[in-house]
């Protein structure tokens, strides 16, 4: 089930990113790095918003020297931006990014995953049981608590996509599955709220993981290519609805520019309203 591939002296080579961001931080970069990114996807940080080490550094109860090192890691992940001597903000969104996160997406997501039915074995098929069961084991607690419950939602849901692209083999295709998967949960997570769950989203995560463990990659990819661009969809619907208390026709994402860019002036933002709809993919 291991992603790595072996150079001709038998040393390890690709990205290692996608390691650490599965958890298994070894440094204390690696660990503010992996805090960050979550307050980034999770919203806890706003597009738009000044990342001010000496700010992050009291925030985590950590020096600045990682602070740095994790700031330069997010801008080159594209979920931070450098702006010269301003420093770093958080990136913001666009209708554009959007489109080209899940196009890109369907497609890396997709060969992880057609590569993965092709060579996983037994541990594979365990992971992908594994992290179903979890994901699904949280459906009732989503229906009766969203709002608690959307936290462990979303590592669990991103854990099963994980496990499904795992045995891929490609180390640098695990690293842009799982860059492309941060920036889509970032925009589902600034846009939609979580009141519930779409019984279709359940029918296709099971679809997904029975036809891999059937080694019907037509049936898995399809499906998850289709699970990928709805849920894309879905948001970028939401981006265009008019903001409650904005102008007739001002879509959500202008609004959205506009804190963005008194965040960016101030290093303030301001949270704005979340349409309830469907959630994660």
């Amino acid at each position: 089930m291991d992603a790595g591939g072996k150079g001709p002296g038998g040393g390890m080579w690709g990205p290692k990113a996608h390691a650490v961001r599965n958890g298994e931080a070894k440094t204390l970069a690696d660990d503010v790095f992996l805090r960050i990114r979550d307050d980034i996807v999770k919203g806890a940080l706003r597009p738009g918003e000044k990342l001010r080490p000496d700010r992050l550094s009291e925030r985590y109860g950590i020096g600045l020297s990682p602070i740095r090192e994790a700031l330069s890691r997010l801008a080159a992940d594209g979920l931070a931006v450098a702006q010269g001597q301003r420093g770093f903000f958080v990136a913001p969104v666009a209708a554009g990014e959007l489109a080209d996160v899940a196009e890109l997406r369907a497609h890396f997501s997709v060969m992880a995953l057609e590569r993965s039915v092709a060579r996983g074995d037994e541990a594979w098929e365990a992971a992908v049981v594994t992290a179903y069961y979890r994901l699904n084991k949280l459906v009732k607690q989503m229906k009766a608590d969203p709002a608690t419950y959307a936290d462990e939602w979303e590592r669990r849901n991103r854990a099963f996509h994980a496990a499904l692209e795992s045995a891929c083999g490609s180390p640098w295709l695990l690293h842009f599955c799982q860059i492309l998967y941060d920036q889509s949960e970032r925009y589902r997570r600034h846009f939609v709220a979580y009141p519930k769950i779409e019984p279709r989203i359940y029918e296709e995560h099971r679809v997904i993981m029975e036809a891999a463990l059937a080694r019907d990659a037509k049936l898995a990819c399809r499906v998850l290519e289709e699970h990928i661009r709805r849920g894309a969809e879905a948001v970028r619907g939401i981006m265009a609805r008019p903001a409650p208390g904005s102008r007739a026709g001002a879509p959500r994402l202008a609004r959205g520019r506009r804190a963005a860019g008194r965040a960016a002036t101030r290093g303030v933002t301001r949270r704005h309203a979340r349409t309830p709809q469907s959630p994660p993919r």
